[in-house]
């Protein structure tokens, strides 16, 4: 991915916050410190990446003549290290880059062991896909090296910095070349590819085995020659697995890159400089008592041969547009941002419907009873007054359209509306619970005198209580009758209310029954110990407290009672 595209998803993702902020509620000024944070976020990020897109421009420092290859290219893209550098790409200055191509592949020189890992990403970050085409070439050239330790050095040096690149997950295999000098010209490639115990004879067209390749020759001498090619073969790749795969495998390299994808060898006229004294002329001394006569400082007059034949060992890239990182990456940031505004508007509808319904219970619950006090009524026009503004909320989302926190298609405001406007338009003011008028005082009994302790079933003996109680009633026809049961504060307050609620019960069903009273002309209320006329802290204001009132209330549009003639029965009219 390239740094623009980065860039780009860095605004897309600054995008999608900002809009999810219009989704997900929040306060205003939390808003606004949520929305400079994304923006502080993005710009210090762009920034970043531009100045990272800037060092990495200085740091491709191509040689005259020299490009990288196009987005689309999918061959082998192989760096080259090691020894004769200026024989393969020409004598350039070292902090330049140069890049030669061929109908096989791309060759790229890198400068230097230790800007191998910068060089890896400065090249991903130019050409994002090329990570699984990216491989590795390191040239040894026996000749040139007459200090055992140095070689080592070199070679645990690169072998760290391939190992630390390919921590990042990047393959780049390895393959080890020589070029060693023949009188003839140049010759075909011989590689010891991993797992095969003879090296495969490879030119442009062809790959044999060198027992084939030997008989292929056409008259006695070149056999012969091939014969002795194959010797001193083996000669140069027996000192490659002593003095260079090892080193490669030690444990002193902190990750060991393990065996090489192959190892080559190619003859050439003239391979490179000859040191004196070199390490590959003792081993030809020690272990096979040749002596080289090549004299030293011998310069090469030709450039080398690139191993083209073993670029069909190495993986290609695959055939797909260099955008298709960023569009993908920007598709899953758009799903993420999708599932948390829907999560989001999930959950907000569902707590408008828990607020509405729960309103509206309140609503329905704040007094059962027809008729309540003043406080009641209160409660009530308070539960009312919540619902309005309800209403007044679902109605401007009915008009205007639901927020963006609400909507997305899970708006469910527009099946709560109806139930609350018809509760609204249903509303009728509670009877108040009328006060006597100042000739008609309560008629108050005491609750020992009519009920046992607990109890709301009437005693026998509270007849007489209850029948002095009926002639005043009686002397007042077409009153509302309110019977109220009162508790003192002793146990339980719920249980002290129904206790009083079912005392008055109690009481009106008898001054119906006996004073045959139609139910429309009673009130019966029950106030447990929320109505005190004395203190609860001692016996006789608890005995006072433990009490049914009988008050006689005005209202002609209650109940009226028509006046019976001899032998007619009281009857009321609502």
């Amino acid at each position: 991915m390239t740094f623009k595209h980065k860039q780009g998803l860095w605004l897309w993702a600054g995008s999608l916050g900002l809009a999810l902020l219009a989704i997900v509620p929040a306060s205003g000024w939390a808003r606004a410190v949520m929305a400079l944070v994304i923006v502080l976020v993005v710009t210090r990020s762009w920034g970043r990446l531009r100045k990272a897109s800037k060092a990495a421009t200085q740091s491709l420092v191509m040689a005259d003549g020299s490009r990288l290859p196009s987005l689309a290219y999918r061959q082998p893209v192989v760096l080259v290290c090691g020894d004769g550098l200026d024989a393969l790409f020409g004598a350039l200055p070292v902090e330049h880059l140069a890049v030669r191509s061929t109908a096989h592949g791309c060759y790229v020189r890198v400068p230097g062991i230790d800007q191998f890992p910068l060089l890896v990403a400065t090249l991903l970050s130019e050409r994002p896909h090329w990570g699984a085409q990216l491989s590795v070439m390191w040239v040894i050239n026996p000749d040139e090296h007459s200090d055992g330790a140095v070689l080592a050095g070199q070679l645990r040096a690169f072998g760290y910095q391939l190992a630390q690149v390919r921590k990042r997950g990047l393959a780049l295999p390895l393959i080890l070349t020589s070029y060693l000098q023949a009188t003839q010209g140049e010759g075909p490639w011989f590689s010891w590819e991993a797992g095969l115990a003879q090296p495969c004879v490879r030119n442009a067209n062809s790959c044999v085995s060198l027992d084939q390749w030997q008989r292929q020759a056409a008259d006695t001498a070149t056999r012969a020659a091939r014969v002795q090619l194959s010797a001193k073969l083996g000669g140069v790749a027996a000192w490659l697995n002593e003095w260079v795969v090892p080193q490669l495998l030690t444990e002193q390299v902190r990750s060991p890159v393990g065996l090489p994808l192959a190892c080559a060898i190619t003859m050439v006229p003239t391979p490179g400089p000859v040191q004196q004294g070199s390490l590959w002329r003792q081993w030809l001394r020690d272990r096979l008592g040749l002596l080289d006569i090549r004299s030293a400082e011998q310069a090469a007059s030709s450039s080398l041969p690139f191993p083209d034949p073993l670029l069909g060992l190495l993986p290609g890239g695959t055939r797909r547009s260099s955008l298709q990182g960023a569009p993908v990456a920007a598709m899953w940031m758009l799903v993420v941002a999708a599932i948390i505004a829907l999560c989001s508007s999930a959950w907000q509808n569902t707590l408008l419907a828990r607020q509405v319904t729960d309103d509206l219970r309140r609503y329905h619950m704040a007094f059962p009873s027809s008729h309540v006090d003043r406080a009641g009524s209160t409660v009530h026009e308070e539960a009312l007054g919540v619902l309005r503004e309800d209403a007044a909320r679902l109605d401007g989302y009915y008009r205007q359209g639901a927020p963006l926190s609400l909507g997305l298609g899970l708006y469910r405001g527009d099946q709560l509306r109806p139930p609350v406007l018809a509760t609204i338009a249903g509303h009728r003011l509670p009877l108040a619970a009328p006060a006597p008028q100042t000739n008609a005082d309560p008629v108050r009994l005491d609750s020992l005198s009519l009920f046992a302790i607990g109890s709301a079933q009437l005693k026998p003996e509270s007849t007489q209580v209850l029948i002095n109680a009926l002639v005043g009633i009686k002397a007042q026809p077409g009153w509302l009758i309110v019977i109220a049961g009162h508790t003192d504060a002793t146990g339980n307050a719920d249980q002290n209310l129904q206790l009083s609620r079912a005392r008055a019960a109690a009481v009106h069903e008898w001054f119906k029954r006996m004073g045959e009273i139609p139910d429309s002309c009673f009130a019966v209320q029950g106030f447990g110990a929320s109505q005190p006329i004395a203190s609860n802290d001692t016996e006789a204001g608890r005995a006072a407290n433990r009490r049914v009132e009988i008050r006689l209330v005005p209202d002609a549009d209650s109940c009226v009672l028509s006046v019976p003639g001899p032998g007619t029965a009281v009857h009321c009219q609502p």
